[in-house]
């Protein structure tokens, strides 16, 4: 049976906002927990940072003091939300395993909503950028087992294959390219909304941890590759926040931003596995049920609109589940691996001209393919090993692809 939020009162409590104690939750246990546990905790987490620093947005670009004190209310439990969410990583895990559950969380949410979107254009907006993140998985697993022992299969459980996608060198593109044709959120249906919506908080949210984490990393090599694909991840958030409508009010994101976040936590609490961690997704989902109906009231009082003028259906479709998609993704590299984007499209590299704008950044960037972080990771992990480090359920689907003593740069070039 479906569920519509608007029709939900949430359970009212005495108090409305968390103590210390509640915004220190018992973490998960790294060497036990299910790799999607992981991959939830970080979604939630960047849905969280997402609602506070659209809220803040919001009340930057508003002169009404009243609605900007409802705004505060709003935005200091999603900041506490947000404390709560983030406490769940437990202190031992290292910033380039966490890494991994990022990239792993975005190969397979992409992968999901890309399968079942009905939008072509944001279908294949999705497939586009699932093949960069692909790719990043797997850089960031040779540095893995290269520098900590670790072998990233172990981390993503076998559900999700690190081997090469569209290389990271490939993925440069000149700043224009990354600018799509928004959406507009009056005809699109529910389901294409909250896809766009959930994959631009996730994909900023890896932005703002590589922004971050790259200075942080143990060695050169490291923090260069951080840095580099934390410029993939600025191209990404560009792609996916330009298909959100932008003749949308501040009053209507508002509401939109807070559907989205019943919907995710709603589908969360139904997937999770842990039950520590289930019942805070229960209790987010409550929260975020009676911030969906104060921006319903909202909406009304300043556009003079109601709620199904923006959500004309508000009952949830098809919730998420997380699930292995490695057949998908195959199917997805055999297609595309050599696609570019060329202005609001997506062109094969091969019918660039030559004084495209792409092989001009290219020539920029990557002067020599000896100075790209994402090659020389793998070449010194060939170097030191004689082959690359791969989890591959069957041969790579692109024969260029399949040497595992040598890292090709021309593939999507």
């Amino acid at each position: 049976m479906s569920l519509n939020p608007f029709n939900e009162k949430p359970i009212v409590t005495n108090d409305d906002f968390y103590s210390w104690k509640e915004l220190a939750p018992k973490p998960y246990n790294k060497f036990d927990v299910d790799p999607y546990t992981k991959v939830r905790v970080i979604l939630a987490n960047g849905a969280e940072y997402e609602a506070v620093w659209f809220s803040h947005q919001f009340h930057r670009h508003c002169p009404d003091n009243e609605l900007r004190r409802d705004l505060a209310l709003l935005r200091r439990k999603e900041q506490q939300q947000q404390k709560r969410i983030a406490a769940l990583k437990p202190i031992g895990e290292s910033i380039l395993e966490h890494t991994i559950a990022y990239e792993q969380l975005a190969v397979d949410l992409t992968a999901i909503f890309a399968e079942r979107e009905s939008n072509k254009y944001v279908k294949q907006a999705m497939d586009f950028a699932l093949l960069e993140d692909f790719d990043h998985l797997y850089r960031y697993a040779d540095l893995l087992e290269m520098d900590k022992g670790i072998y990233a299969e172990k981390l993503v459980g076998g559900y999700t294959e690190l081997m090469p996608g569209r290389p990271t060198i490939a993925e440069h593109r000149f700043p224009t390219d990354d600018i799509k044709r928004y959406v507009n959120f009056k005809q699109a249906n529910s389901l294409t909304k909250l896809d766009i919506n959930i994959l631009t908080a996730a994909e900023q949210q890896t932005m703002n941890y590589y922004m971050n984490q790259a200075a942080f990393y143990q060695n050169k090599l490291g923090r260069e590759l951080y840095t580099e694909i934390g410029m993939i991840e600025e191209q990404h958030v560009s792609l996916y926040g330009g298909l959100k409508d932008t003749t949308c009010s501040w009053c209507e994101e508002l509401l939109m931003h807070e559907y989205t976040e019943c919907y995710l936590y709603y589908s969360l609490m139904q997937d999770e596995t842990d039950e520590n961690i289930k019942e805070i997704w229960e209790q987010h989902f409550n929260d975020e049920l009676a911030h969906l109906h104060k921006a319903a009231e909202l909406l009304q009082k300043y556009d003079n609109k109601v709620w199904q003028q923006v959500i004309p259906q508000g009952e949830f479709p098809e919730l998420l589940t997380f699930h292995s998609n490695i057949e998908y993704v195959r199917g997805v590299l055999s297609g595309t691996v050599n696609i570019t984007a060329r202005g609001e499209d997506y062109v094969e590299v091969a019918e660039l001209p030559n004084d495209a704008k792409f092989f001009d950044y290219q020539r920029q960037v990557n002067v020599k393919d000896s100075e790209v972080a994402s090659h020389n990771v793998i070449s010194k992990y060939i170097a030191d090993n004689r082959r690359d480090y791969r989890f591959e359920t069957a041969e790579h689907p692109i024969e260029e692809l399949r040497d595992r003593k040598h890292d090709n740069t021309e593939v999507g070039r």
